[in-house]
């Protein structure tokens, strides 16, 4: 998971890097916009690409983590301290999202409650609400705030902007991006992604509103006063200070020649990096567990189940890929053949003990390919033994063929 939040972090920097650099200046606003969403959706879903050519070049071995075998019966099993089995990260960031949750929905609150408190005003393509002894102005969906104080021969240009916003439904694009610092509120670059497509809906919507009326007075309409801002990220503000510099720079530029829009064919080399970036590295990684995974704390093995191969290894006496027989089986095994005497005899070590054990069964049935991590040598020499003396079973299957499969065994006593 922390790889696949690595690689959506990269990726939304390579993009936004991209705009900034060749996009943002440009006048396609509306292509920006799309470019904005399109990216941000991409950059979630490019690192799951994986290339089967790629893929298919390095051979695969399934790890497959089994129950863990809990034995001396006659003894009761130390049950881990809560702390032991925390986890603080998972707890981190569950805790976050709940935090941006409840800011989500303070902020949705604080609109509501002012639909309630001053009434709406229906209008032919939107809603009115007009704020008493106020001075802002924003949109959220077809709902237009306006303060009473701002002066009447301003309000109907105000109203033009931000029917603009109102239909081409900007409120959606900014709540995709509230719903992403909710589910992601340690990545800045949601912030960013966020911040970049406001300005684009106020570009969109001065390069409409201006049309009905000469640039330089609609520009002398976002100078004229100081105007109040309300702190919602997800509403369309049209009085926002840091933003009106650059919207008053944008609507005095010259159009955008046509030609321009090639630099969006940028996109297609840098797609074509990040799939193949995202497909050598999910190889490297697979190749680096394999070859580290009892070097490693083994805890940390990820959990393959049964169900990513067609058919499993099937345990003598089994029917063929009954994964709970192979279990069980497996269980009974290791209960039968590990001598619990030998590890109470043991000075050394005290309290509950855990061994984790790896082993494979190749094509032809074998078992083989034992390691073990034990809290002392003779544990791991009699775990080894006693894995030895496993039978012959069935090889599992994938994609039709026959494959090796690696198993870690977890014994705690």
């Amino acid at each position: 998971m922390i790889n696949y939040i690595i690689q959506v972090v990269l990726f939304q920097v390579l993009f936004v890097a991209v705009y900034d650099f060749f996009l943002s200046k440009e006048t396609f606003f509306t292509k920006n916009r799309w470019y904005l969403l399109g990216t941000a959706v991409l950059s979630f879903v490019l690192p799951l690409f994986k290339i089967s050519t790629v893929q298919k070049a390095v051979p695969k071995e399934y790890y497959i983590l089994l129950p863990e075998v809990v034995l001396s019966p006659q003894k009761v099993i130390e049950k881990a301290s809560w702390y032991q089995s925390f986890n603080y990260l998972d707890v981190l960031f569950w805790i976050g999202c709940l935090l941006f949750f409840i800011v989500f929905l303070v902020k949705l609150e604080r609109i509501i409650r002012l639909i309630l408190q001053y009434g709406v005003a229906r209008k032919e393509n939107y809603k009115l609400v007009l704020l008493p002894k106020e001075t802002k102005a924003f949109s959220f969906f077809n709902y237009i705030f306006l303060g009473k104080d701002i002066p009447s021969s301003k309000q109907e240009k105000i109203i033009q902007h931000e029917l603009v916003h109102s239909e081409q439904k900007h409120t959606l694009d900014l709540l995709f991006f509230e719903f992403l610092k909710i589910i992601m509120w340690f990545n800045p670059m949601v912030y960013v992604y966020q911040n970049r497509i406001s300005l684009v809906h106020e570009y969109i919507s001065d390069a409409v509103a201006s049309k009905s009326d000469k640039k330089e007075n609609y520009i002398n309409h976002l100078l004229a006063d100081i105007f109040q801002v309300e702190h919602i990220s997800f509403i369309n503000q049209f009085y926002k200070h840091s933003l009106i510099k650059k919207r008053i720079i944008m609507m005095t530029k010259t159009q955008s020649k046509k030609v321009k829009q090639l630099k969006y064919l940028l996109l297609i080399p840098l797609l074509g990096s990040m799939i193949l970036y995202t497909a050598c590295s999910s190889v490297k990684l697979s190749e680096k567990r394999s070859k580290n995974i009892i070097k490693e704390n083994m805890s940390e093995v990820e959990d393959v189940p049964f169900s990513s191969l067609d058919k499993a290894p099937t345990f003598p006496g089994c029917e063929e890929g009954d994964r709970k027989c192979f279990n069980l089986s497996m269980m009974k095994f290791v209960k039968k053949n590990f001598k619990v005497k030998l590890a109470d005899s043991i000075k050394e070590i005290s309290g509950k003990k855990r061994i984790y054990a790896l082993f494979k069964i190749g094509i032809d049935g074998r078992v083989f390919g034992f390691k073990v991590r034990a809290p002392h040598p003779e544990l791991k020499t009699h775990t080894i033994d006693m894995l030895k003396k496993l039978p012959q079973m069935k090889p599992g299957e994938k994609n039709g063929k026959i494959v090796r499969t690696g198993f870690v065994l977890p014994i705690t006593f």
